[in-house]
């Protein structure tokens, strides 16, 4: 080893990266164009809905040749979807079922907030801890579809008989589920109701979805009604949709049916079917599963007669006045809203209707059975009341969209009439537009004083005022009294949860019509709120909240600073808010004044100086004011812009220390010396590299990652083969000697104390082996445009070469010693993985021309396959291939004898190499080449 003499194979990158690049071939895009139209072939029989209903067909065509996909997807693949729309205009809808139908008439604007968006709040916020229970339905061998020579009268008696087993209770109860378990349940029966209607079962998907609907019944766990109508309306949906899909498919002869069709359009086959669903659900018994059922199979009504969603909607709007418990009602109430406004949103009667039965009914709520039945589930009425919300929202929103005022007015006067009707003001602040609201926020107040507080907490009633009046604004000379009014009510409540969530809305009013005196008013009464026995810690993202409604309505940073320090001297512990200033300094800016933009990060550092986060941020944003500088001069500074840019880099080296972060300060350090690098600011790079580099043997063996301790071996790694890449065009300091700050980095990774039995310290000296060849070669393969490296201030100098070499050399020499040391049994593994990457080193970067590095090269091989620890197939095809490409491109022929030294001695190949036939050519391959090798010697 010690007289072994490591020389870098001369390198051409330029060459090489031509050599290496894919040929270019012309293509002729009269022949070939990858968005031209494909082949799609479809013909498939028409099921047909009725005995003696007549099929249909369909086939459509292109001059392409059928590609192999279409082929295997027989046409009914999304892609071949869209190419058949293309040739085809006139496609019959039955080929199209797959696509998504516009669920909303032009009506429904993108102004109206669907229903969608309300579902995954509803889920999250009714939950429960009490156990559940669910009937399932039970299949039989009843359920299942009839032969096609079964006679009509045959079907009849066979799904009646269905019916009638599902009302004579063909169905199991689960008790003592969980939620969760309760959801799985749910999940599998929609599932099941897919399959079913999949399987031409559709009496069983109706079993299904009926016995569905019989759970909206069931108040028992009353606390979660409203997540399980969302879940069982969900079925509804997916039912109502099959139903309507089935229907028009049988429409589509001769003609696919317009969206915009009437009944006359349809043939009498459907007709009959519709009818066929309509009667089926007029057989169930029982008021709930019957209106839910129905509801969902509303649209379906256009089949039949033109003004038949009208008429259902009038008769199911009466049907719901016969359901006993209010909570039951309001929801069922809410779902038939929802389905006219889906299908038909210009029927405004039966929503205002549906609105008006509700507050006929509304006394209902206070009545002696719903009190029995709260206090027999121990349920509070403020909490029951708050289970209405999502239908009551819901319904005021169907009514209140575009709706004149005069309507909105007389909503409002009907709410007025009605005793303790805050669960209805809170609904109607709700859903109301904001503009109607504001302007009438004092008759609001009012109206809020006069509710029972034991009923329906009035903190709430000004929180759903707050938020429609931050979205218009009231009339001015109102503004001081409607802030007064709701802070008086905010500020006696006692729960630190209830009042952050009534504060947090009132803020954006604050800011938007107030200045910084009643700003920090506000600050000040939620940080006494707030700090009591640390309230704060459970209220950080409303606390958040606050922070974000701040910064965008105060342009004045000082202003600003004073209300950030008054948060954060109080909330010290709130670590979370440290995030929230980020995208707020992404704001900042002062144009081309650089100057002022550093004097507000300077600002900045002072006020924020123990949010370790804003710091980091801080310092990225002085780096980039320092390229951004770069970029306007093009890389040419003047004597000023090079100032500033010094200045930048001043700014950084004084912050990185106040970090605690180890790894933070390491990454910033570099990340400085590269902007101060690219600045030409050489002196300013060397001291960030250097301070790096001093900093290394205080990183820890472990570091604490998301509150577990790890290694941090791997980030260390990761950091120094960063720094390593650096370093290449980092030019040497005139008073420092040659690779100063290579050498510095080794002897600190020489004295640094690694884990025990730890290969990392051998793996840097491998890492550092290609930057000493990447040195050694006459030009660089990267540079800084402006910055004169190693190649121009040593000019290839011989003794430079030297160095460089003998640098190599001791490297070598300290992982070989490593290797022989692993000679053990427990070390072989990491021996051989070792042995594999200085060899892939010396293969890439050594002349292996040197007969002595050439042998070296070839005991590394053996010596990493000796113990079979190494994949020998991959091994061998990877690096054949990188002496092939060598030989061959780069006219390296002296790799012809390495390459028969290689594989003529890898122990075990044959039998390593797979049955595969893909393997047995490669291996063939490798050997013919082989042989060619050694033809030639």
């Amino acid at each position: 080893v010690c007289v072994l003499h490591r020389h870098s194979r001369a390198r051409k990158y330029e060459g090489e990266l031509q050599m290496c690049r894919l040929e270019v071939s012309a293509v002729d895009f009269s022949d070939y164009h990858p968005l031209k139209a494909i082949t799609v072939t479809d013909s498939k029989a028409r099921r047909g809905g009725r005995k003696g209903s007549t099929s249909s067909s369909s086939s459509s065509s292109s001059s392409v040749a059928l590609d192999p996909l279409s082929s295997m997807l027989d046409g009914t693949d999304p892609l071949s979807l869209f190419a058949a729309a293309s040739e085809t205009p006139t496609l019959p809808h039955s080929i199209s079922l797959g696509r998504k139908r516009r669920e909303k008439e032009e009506e429904v604007g993108s102004d109206f907030e669907p229903w969608s968006s309300k579902r995954g709040e509803i889920l999250s916020r009714f939950t429960t801890t009490e156990k559940l229970s669910i009937n399932l339905f039970m299949g039989s061998d009843k359920s299942k579809a009839s032969s096609p020579s079964s006679a009509v009268s045959e079907k009849v008696r066979t799904r009646l008989e269905e019916l009638d087993d599902l009302e004579e209770g063909s169905q199991r109860e689960l008790l003592n589920l969980s939620q969760q378990d309760y959801v799985n349940r749910i999940e599998e029966l929609n599932q099941s109701l897919k399959e079913a209607w999949g399987s031409d079962q559709k009496v069983k998907a109706l079993k299904i979805v009926i016995q569905c609907s019989k759970l909206l019944s069931d108040t028992s766990v009353i606390q979660f009604y409203p997540s399980k109508f969302v879940l069982i309306t969900d079925i509804l949906d997916t039912f109502g949709g099959l139903v309507y899909d089935r229907i028009w498919s049988m429409c589509a002869d001769p003609h696919p049916l317009p969206e915009s069709f009437s009944a006359d359009d349809v043939n009498d086959t459907a007709k009959e079917t519709c009818l066929n669903w309509f009667f089926k659900i007029a057989s169930i018994r029982e008021l709930v599963p019957r209106l839910y059922v129905e509801a969902a199979l509303l649209k379906c009504n256009r089949f039949l007669t033109n003004s038949g969603i009208q008429e259902t909607l009038q008769r199911l709007t009466a049907m719901i006045r016969g359901i006993g418990d209010p909570l039951v009602a309001v929801y069922a109430r809410a779902y038939l809203c929802r389905v006219g406004m889906e299908v038909a949103p210009h029927l405004k009667d039966s929503l205002n209707k549906n609105f008006f039965d509700l507050l006929a009914s509304f006394r209902q709520i206070h009545g002696e059975s719903v009190q029995n039945q709260l206090s027999q589930q121990r349920v509070e009425i403020p909490i029951y009341l708050t289970l209405y919300s999502p239908a009551i929202h819901w319904i005021l929103q169907c009514v209140a969209y575009r709706a004149p005022e005069v309507l909105l007015t007389e909503t409002m006067d009907r709410c007025k009439k009605l005793g303790n009707n805050a669960l209805l003001l809170n609904s109607v602040m709700w859903a109301f537009r904001a503009e109607f609201v504001a302007m009438r926020a004092t008759d609001f107040i009012g109206m809020i004083k006069d509710c029972d507080e034991a009923g329906f907490p009035k903190h709430l009633l000004f929180a759903s005022l707050g938020r429609s009046l931050s979205c218009a604004d009231p009339p001015e000379s109102e503004r001081l009294s409607i802030l007064n009014e709701a802070w008086k009510v905010a500020t006696k409540v006692r729960s630190p949860r209830d009042y952050i969530n009534c504060a947090e809305i009132w803020v954006e009013f604050t800011c938007r019509h107030f200045t910084k005196r009643e700003v920090n008013t506000v600050l000040a009464d939620i940080i006494k709120h707030m700090t009591p026995d640390r309230a704060f810690e459970d209220a950080y993202p409303q606390l958040q909240s606050v922070i974000k409604k701040i910064l965008p309505h105060f342009h004045d940073f000082s202003v600003l600073f004073s209300m950030s320090q008054q948060l954060q001297h109080n909330l010290y512990s709130f670590t979370d808010l440290k995030k929230y200033f980020g995208p707020f300094f992404h704001q900042v800016s002062f144009g081309r004044d650089f100057e002022q933009q550093l004097s507000f990060c300077v600002e900045a550092r002072a006020t924020f100086c123990n949010l370790e986060p804003v710091i980091i941020h801080l310092i990225h944003t002085v780096n980039q004011l320092a390229m951004e500088t770069r970029c306007v001069m093009k890389g040419n500074h003047s004597r000023k812009t090079a100032s500033f840019v010094r200045a930048c880099a001043a700014y950084s080296f004084i912050t990185i220390p106040s970090l605690t972060s180890i790894f933070s300060r390491l990454n910033l350090y570099l990340l400085s010396g590269q902007v101060a690098l690219a600045n030409q600011c050489l002196s300013q790079a060397d001291a960030f590299l250097k301070a790096a580099v001093s900093l290394l043997p205080e990183v820890p063996r472990t570091i604490s990652i998301e509150g577990k301790q790890r290694s941090s071996e791997p980030f260390l790694l990761d950091f120094i083969n960063n720094f390593l890449s650096t370093l290449l065009v980092v030019p040497d300091h005139p008073e420092q000697g040659v690779l100063y700050l290579v050498r510095g980095l080794l002897n600190m990774v020489q004295d640094y104390t690694w884990e025990d039995n730890s290969d990392a310290k051998i793996r840097v000296y491998i890492s550092a082996l290609p930057l000493l060849a990447a040195m050694s070669q006459e030009s660089y393969l990267y540079t800084i445009p402006k910055v004169d490296s190693n190649e121009t201030l040593y000019g290839g100098d011989p003794k430079f070469i030297a160095e460089i070499n003998k640098l190599c050399e001791t490297l070598i020499a300290q992982v070989l010693d490593h290797l022989k040391g692993l000679g053990r049994d427990e070390g072989v593994r990491r021996q051989s993985s070792l042995a594999f990457s200085l060899f892939g080193c010396l293969l890439a970067h050594g002349d292996l021309r040197n007969n002595k590095l050439n042998q070296l090269a070839v005991n590394l091989w053996n010596l990493s396959h000796k113990h079979g620890f190494c994949d020998t197939r991959t091994s061998v095809s990877r690096t054949h291939n990188r002496i092939y490409i060598q030989k061959e491109k780069f006219k390296s022929h002296h790799m012809a004898p390495l390459n028969i030294h290689l594989f003529r001695n890898t122990p075990h190949y044959q039998y390593h190499v797979s049955d595969s036939k893909e393997s047995k050519v490669e291996q063939s391959l490798i050997q013919k080449r082989i042989f060619f090798d050694a033809q030639l010697l």
